[in-house]
């Protein structure tokens, strides 16, 4: 991947993100990673919100595939990667890791997502932006 080449994201684990077990609830690793890539956008200068409006774009997953590999607690920090693997006409392939801070070569969970480009009435894919394309691949 040209651009951010791997850019990470802090998260705590707060109570409200555990289950009976006390571990995190499966689906929030789903949404640690959704904010990860939000902030990832808006590191590259992309705020989802104006893309909206202008051009009239949104970002919506299409795929997510996940693999828990092993639970994080209350009170853990994590780090939430995000890293392109492909860039199509439309659509965006990412990897993504849920990491302990203090054990990151020991995920809690990786996933890959595609996520495509629709226009933002109509939620029909439409190729990605020349700017976005760029600013994906710049250093």
């Amino acid at each position: 991947m040209d651009g951010v080449r791997e850019f990470s994201w802090p998260v705590r684990v707060y109570y409200e993100d555990t289950d009976a077990g006390g571990v995190v609830y499966y689906a929030n690793y789903l949404r640690y990673m959704e904010r990860a890539r939000t902030e990832w956008l808006r590191r590259l200068g992309l705020d989802q919100s104006t893309l909206a409006r202008d051009p009239g774009i949104l970002f919506a997953v299409h795929r997510i595939e996940i693999d828990y590999l092993r639970p994080a607690r209350l009170d853990a920090r994590l780090r939430v990667t995000v890293r392109i693997e492909e860039v199509r006409r439309t659509a965006l392939g990412l990897a993504q890791s849920v990491l302990p801070e203090d054990e990151p070569q020991a995920p809690c969970c990786r996933g890959r997502v595609r996520v495509v480009c629709v226009d933002a009435e109509r939620f029909r894919p439409v190729p990605l932006p020349a700017f976005i394309t760029r600013r994906l691949h710049e250093d």
